[in-house]
């Protein structure tokens, strides 16, 4: 088996494709080439699109040389095993209601690595479905969106595992990035900012990963549903801020960490409804105008060493009962006290004001937000709570930021 491996590869060569070479286009350069080859592209503008690669190949950019589609269609499609794409501008797919178009389509591939591309003028930016063990990274997605209907998404999974996600720049999209039945994803140090929709999307993903991660100006942040078992840490989640905005949404989830995270100027910094046995430890809430708003059905959750700091509201709650712990943590809106001083106040704070409660039902009262009775009216529901849940408290306050 050794001696048929080095023998392989002793037969693998190099084609080049460029305008006075003998292959003058990618897709004769690929169809001259046999398994293990590599494709070296020059530099220069290749008129191409439908550019089908079906073999174990490694297609390279030298100078990074632009391949435009003309808006005729997709423009790469891989359907076979061990193919790498390094180092191209792919530009101008075409778009389609009937067809997922995509600068790079991969379906039943595994062992892939899709490098330091750049996209553009794009419908979907790389379209991955029943694939496995690839890596995405380097790549710069820049798109166009205007309406959520004619636009596709940036990094687009679906049917797909154990593929790793990393420092890729994202915007201008319907979805940054995009994960359904897509489990045992890594997704790492990628900006997703200025897309239509959501910076991050997954749906019925599960043991997923995602960490150091940049979700700006968005029209929401990161929507995670119907999917358990979720690691998010050391994640930005900043500016996401309209009146259906938010940096993260959890729903009809189970098992979850969100750990390390800065949360800071979203409309809505977490929206939860149906999350249970969630631990939210040391993340920062600076800024939001709410910084968690727990909708129901929400068990078995920890928020403990966490800091909320000069948000409109630290906690939203619409329920009576309280199956949640808060502990330990920071509340730049605490005015409790210290007596033997071990840094934890005397007096347990209650997160839940009065008027959240009010605005959940009414929300036109908003505008009462800065009034001298709603402070009356909320210091009255701390002392003796009607309208809270009266066992939702924090029982070891810190009195110092973390």
């Amino acid at each position: 088996m050794a001696f048929l491996f080095v023998f392989q590869n002793a037969e693998a060569k190099t084609i080049d494709v460029c305008k006075e070479c003998n292959s003058t286009t990618i897709q004769k350069g690929i169809d001259k080439s046999s398994a293990g080859d590599t494709i070296r592209i020059a530099s220069g503008i290749y008129y191409e699109h439908n550019i089908l690669i079906d073999k174990p190949i490694t297609v390279v950019g030298i100078d990074m040389p632009t391949v435009d589609g003309e808006e005729q269609g997709g423009i790469f499609s891989i359907s076979a095993d061990g193919v790498s794409l390094i180092g191209l501008k792919v530009i101008n797919v075409g778009v389609s209601f009937t067809s997922d178009f995509a600068a790079v389509y991969l379906s039943r591939c595994s062992d892939f690595t899709l490098k330091n591309l750049v996209l553009e003028d794009l419908f979907f930016g790389f379209l991955i479905e029943k694939s496995s063990n690839g890596l995405v990274e380097g790549n710069k997605i820049i798109g166009e969106a205007k309406d959520e209907y004619n636009s596709g998404n940036g990094i687009h999974l679906w049917y797909s595992n154990n593929i790793k996600i990393y420092n890729n720049h994202i915007e201008g999209v319907r979805d940054g990035i995009y994960l359904e039945f897509a489990d045992t994803i890594d997704v790492k140090r990628n900006v997703s900012k200025n897309n239509l929709r959501y910076g991050l999307h997954f749906m019925f993903s599960n043991n997923d990963e995602y960490s150091e991660n940049i979700f700006q100006n968005n029209g929401a942040g990161v929507a995670v549903m119907f999917s358990k078992h979720i690691r998010m840490y050391k994640n930005e989640f900043r500016d996401n801020w309209g009146t259906a905005s938010f940096g993260l949404l959890l729903k009809e989830i189970n098992d979850l960490e969100v750990i390390d995270n800065t949360f800071s100027n979203n409309t809505i910094a977490i929206s939860v409804e149906g999350a249970n046995r969630v631990n939210y430890r040391s993340n920062t809430f600076s800024s939001n105008g709410w910084a968690i708003k727990v909708r129901g059905a929400c068990y078995s959750n920890r928020f403990q060493a966490n800091e909320f700091l000069n948000n409109s509201f630290d906690l939203s709650y619409n329920s009576r009962i309280n199956d949640n712990l808060f502990e330990g943590n920071y509340w730049s809106q605490y005015s409790g006290y210290d007596l033997d001083r071990d840094g934890v106040g005397d007096v347990p704070y209650r997160p839940v004001k009065l008027f959240s409660y009010i605005v959940n039902r009414t929300p036109e009262a908003i505008v009462l937000l800065r009034s001298l009775f709603i402070d009356i009216i909320d210091f009255s529901e701390k002392v003796s709570p009607v309208f809270t849940p009266d066992e939702l408290k924090d029982e070891k306050p810190l009195m110092k930021p973390l």
